[in-house]
């Protein structure tokens, strides 16, 4: 819906209200980035949106009491630069607001006080912001990047608002204890949640007694008194689900509290009204608003049924299935067939795919294909073609406009988040990523033990050390500054070198002769490699674009690499020397996917080789189901193939009338012999892909005469 909603109206503000991340009267708290995200939403909308906005909600989260307007409108801190600020004034409002003190910043909810330097991580996006004291007074307030520490943004000002529903200020904790005891009587030592809450510590879990710490509570409808209340077809089954799981954990709970013999400590559940909305307060939140309900399903005409017009388009799932079908060309002439009527707008899943589709849009024939960015730049009108990004699931029709989504084309894409980055260096940067006993290497004095950070006087200035111990009881204290100079050992166990002995010096310089022989070896065999020669193998760019297309998943940039990488080296004639390294499910297999791809449409037999009969079944079958509907053929090569389908595959080999082979060992047999290049032959299979008639490629494929491998026959197995 965000999508949609950046799509359709760009200017719009969107914001969103996650539910929480745990179940009804559970022992855990919600997830702190969460509760972060509610808490920054909830002050945005107490604080008033300069224009148009949509909230955007789920029903786990509008069915759920949260605190009050004047709470969320008092839980806020404002400090400008140049101004004097109160530092116990924000130590004390920083504890009350739920942020957690720890050495380095590294979600929302973080906050590090450091001398004059005091790194606190807000709720909402941005990053964490780091104040500069100079005396009392804020000398500078930036934003900063939490793994590599640089400035991103310089701010004149900053506010802070609480990144927990749970307040504990001295009044809250008071209600709490008054309500707890109201509610279950005096408590007794062996209750930890009402021991930590009195002594102003949090507890894992206290957010679901919300309604003890608060006067009162108010939904998210309250928060937007004039809005507009849009649900879908699936609100009200769920809602009444939803309701009737609460209140089966609310009794199971209950009775729980009477149990006799229990192991762990009761759990004193709050009623679930005062928590939850049940169906009359439901009723009663939403009676206020406009309400629209959404339907899938045609309604009677009527006052108050509107029909949207819109009916699902075409879905090109019976052409993907198709062996000798170009999908591309059938998507080519169904554009061609709705610009008559209206407007046509092919919505991608990113850049990208974009600009794959409108490459195999041309090479099929389609013209005149714009790129948009939203639907403003759609007009009225007919007989246009426009290219949006727009991760939509399916595409629809309307009056004067068809679109079509990527989906409806290639089938599901199975669109992940983005892994972030990760630095592939093992030296430390932060001392919190050590526990004391672990071992660590020192550049100069070789491997000891960490044992924690000690405070060390020098020149009369204390200084936060970092303490190593190494053998003989021997100690090394490293000033937190240079901690670079460290990384993590291998093992975790091991001998500890001798503090100033030369074992350690030995050691890494055997290593340097060793390394130099390795480079020496390393150097020769790419030398030799470098001065041989290799067949140029490139496939069409049309029917790549086609093959690529057909990847359900959006590739990461680490795929995306190693592919650039692996047709790189098929494309410059020399031998490949490559190692594509990835855990399960990161892309391999569609590496070599992509480079069998173009070795088999430059005329190669290619043999995918697996270690077991398993994975080389498994194998191929996802190649089987990848390369069906282009001209390509793939067949199976194992113990569990039959001997008549063995025979046959070997046959296939033998002639070239098969491609590609996937099995185990076996096809380093002597009796099979790949075919030499052909590549007359796959020009031609590949021409009549792009054009099944072979009208407007035949001449293109039988070319010239001066090119003799042009129309050679296939090689004669006999000979």
């Amino acid at each position: 819906m965000r999508a949609a909603l950046a799509v359709m109206a760009p200017d719009v503000a969107v914001l969103d209200f996650p539910a929480w991340d745990c179940l009804p009267y559970d022992r855990v708290s919600p997830n702190p980035e969460i509760c972060a995200r509610r808490m920054a939403t909830l002050a945005a909308l107490v604080d008033g949106m300069p224009g148009p906005f949509v909230l955007l909600t789920t029903l786990n989260a509008a069915t759920q009491r949260i605190p009050a307007r004047e709470v969320v409108r008092g839980a806020s801190f404002r400090a400008v630069v140049g101004e004097r600020v109160d530092e116990a004034r924000l130590k004390q409002f920083l504890s009350r607001m739920g942020f957690s003190p720890v050495s380095t910043v590294a979600e929302p909810g973080d906050c590090a006080f450091r001398g004059g330097i005091v790194d606190i991580f807000p709720p909402g996006p941005g990053g964490p912001i780091r104040l500069d004291f100079f005396g009392d007074v804020l000398d500078g307030a930036r934003r900063f990047d939490p793994d590599s520490q640089r400035t991103i943004e310089k701010l004149k000002k900053v506010e802070f608002s609480a990144v927990s529903e749970v307040i504990l200020d001295d009044a809250s904790i008071a209600r709490f204890r008054q309500n707890y005891r109201i509610s279950f009587g005096a408590a007794g030592t062996d209750d930890p949640l009402y021991e930590a809450v009195s002594a102003g510590r949090k507890h894992q879990g206290m957010e679901h007694w919300l309604p003890f710490f608060h006067a009162g509570l108010e939904t998210i409808f309250d928060y937007l008194p004039e809005a507009s209340v849009m649900l879908d077809d699936q609100v009200t089954p769920a809602r009444l689900a939803r309701w009737e799981s609460i209140d089966d954990s609310y009794d199971s709970r209950a009775e729980a509290m009477g149990a006799k013999g229990r192991i762990d400590t009761v759990y004193k559940p709050v009623p679930p009204g005062e928590l939850y909305l049940d169906d009359a307060g439901w009723e009663a939140a939403v009676a206020d608003h406009r309400v629209i309900q959404l339907s899938p399903l045609a309604q009677s005409p009527g006052p108050g049924v509107l029909d949207a017009g819109a009916r699902v388009g075409r879905s090109f799932a019976p052409e993907r299935q198709q062996e000798k079908v170009n999908l591309f060309r059938a998507l080519s002439d169904h554009v061609k067939v709705l610009a008559k009527a209206g407007q046509v707008v092919i919505a991608s899943w990113s850049d990208g795919a974009r600009d794959r589709l409108r490459g195999l849009l041309e090479d099929n024939g389609v013209t005149g294909v714009t790129d948009v960015d939203d639907f403003r730049a759609v007009p009225d009108g007919k007989g246009g073609l426009f290219l949006v990004v727009w991760p939509l699931e399916a595409g629809f029709t309307a009056k004067g406009l068809a679109v079509i989504s990527e989906q409806d084309v290639l089938g599901d894409r199975l669109v992940g988040k983005p892994r972030r980055k990760r630095k592939a260096d093992n030296f430390l940067r932060e001392v919190d990523t050590l526990s004391p006993g672990d071992l660590v290497v020192h550049v100069e004095h070789g491997v000891g033990r960490y044992l924690g950070i000690e405070t060390i006087t020098a020149l009369g200035a204390p200084h936060a050390c970092v303490m190593l111990e190494y053998a003989e009881n021997a100690k090394l204290y490293l000033p937190v500054e240079n901690i670079e100079l460290l990384s993590r050992y291998g093992h975790e166990e091991g001998l500890l070198d001798r503090l100033g002995g030369g074992a350690w010096q030995a050691k890494k310089a055997r290593l340097k002769e060793r390394i130099k022989e390795i480079a020496d070896r390393l150097m020769r065999i790419a030398a030799e490699r470098a001065l041989r020669h290799a067949p140029i193998l490139e496939a069409p760019h049309s029917i790549w674009e086609a093959f690529a297309a057909r990847f359900p998943y959006q590739e990461t940039d680490d795929q995306l690499a190693a592919i650039a990488d692996v047709v790189a080296d098929l494309e410059k004639g020399s031998p490949m020397d490559r190692l594509v390294v990835g855990d399960v499910g990161f892309g391999k297999t569609e590496v070599a996917m992509r480079a069998a791809f173009v070795a088999a449409l430059s005329g190669m037999q290619v043999a995918v080789i697996c270690p077991t009969t398993l994975l080389a079944r498994q194998h191929y079958r996802s190649f089987a189901e990848r390369f069906r509907g282009f001209p390509i053929s793939v067949r199976p090569l194992s113990r569990f193939v039959s001997t008549k389908d063995a025979n046959a595959t070997r046959a296939a080999i033998a002639d070239g009338s098969v491609d590609i082979v996937v099995g185990t060992h076996a096809l380093l047999a002597k009796g099979i012999e790949l075919q030499e290049p052909w590549p007359a032959h796959h020009r031609r299979r590949a021409a009549l892909w792009r054009d099944p008639q072979g009208t407007a490629e035949r001449d293109a494929v039988r070319g010239s005469r001066s090119d003799p491998d042009r129309d050679a026959d296939p090689p004669d197995v006999a000979t």
